[in-house]
């Protein structure tokens, strides 16, 4: 297995919302990441897969809501969300895709 999917393991996709919208105003970028990653893996996939320079790695985990369906309860998934935050300088533009 390549380095470059291994990356792809770590960050599931990009996250565009209106916060996260307003956090790339002041040079950070959210992104959907494993539950398992730790801040010096999303750090090292963040910088191999886009060609930039990490300043800081924030993360956050977002407990599923528990729902219904079909008059089941059922629970989503736990999300685990990084704020990544860059060096000067660099730019990365989340709405061209992956």
């Amino acid at each position: 297995m390549s380095a470059k999917t291994e990356h792809y393991d770590v960050i599931r996709k990009p996250i565009i919302t209106e916060k996260s919208t307003m956090a790339s105003e002041n040079g950070a970028v959210v992104f959907e990441v494993s539950i398992d990653a730790n801040k010096p893996q999303i750090k090292e996939a963040v910088e191999g897969l886009f060609g930039v320079k990490v300043k800081a790695v924030n993360t956050t985990i977002t407990k599923g809501k528990t729902k219904r369906f079909r008059g089941q309860l059922g629970k989503r998934k736990d999300v685990k969300k990084a704020y990544v935050t860059l060096e000067e300088g660099n730019t990365i533009d989340v709405t061209t895709g992956l």
